[in-house]
C-alpha cells in the first residue's frame, strides 16, 4: 500500500509542477481551476500519508464519519472535478491562430 501511495504521491506531484509552469507561463481562469484542482488531489495525497503513518490521529482517518474522512473525500471530488475542466477548457479557449498553426505542422507538406 505504500508503495503505490509513494507512487501516485509522485505522479500528482508531476501533475502539480506541470499546473504550476501553465499557470505561470499564462495567468487564465482555466488554468487557475486546473491547479486548484492539482492542488486538491495533492490533498488527498497528503490525506492518505498521514492516515498510513498515523499523523494526526485526532482527525479520526479511518473513521466514515470524521473530518478526515470528509476532507479527503471533498479534496477527491473537488480533484476530479476541476483538473480535467480547467485544461479541457482552456484548450477549447486557444485562440484559432494556434489551432491553424497546429494543423499546418501536422499536414504533409507538398514539394514542387
Amino acid at each position: 500500500m505504500k508503495v503505490a501511495l509513494i507512487a501516485i504521491g509522485i505522479l500528482v506531484g508531476a501533475i502539480i509542477c506541470g499546473s504550476i509552469l501553465r499557470f505561470a507561463k499564462k495567468k487564465t481562469r482555466w488554468r487557475l481551476l486546473q491547479l486548484l484542482g492539482a492542488a486538491c488531489l495533492g490533498i488527498v495525497v497528503l490525506t492518505h500519508i498521514a492516515e498510513a503513518f498515523h499523523v494526526f490521529p485526532e482527525m479520526g482517518w479511518d473513521e466514515p464519519t470524521s473530518a478526515g474522512h470528509y476532507l479527503d473525500l471533498t479534496s477527491a471530488v473537488l480533484g476530479i472535478i476541476l483538473l480535467p475542466l480547467g485544461y479541457i477548457a482552456d484548450a477549447l479557449s486557444a485562440p484559432s491562430s494556434t489551432i491553424a498553426r497546429m494543423k499546418a505542422w501536422r499536414s504533409p507538406r507538398r514539394s514542387l
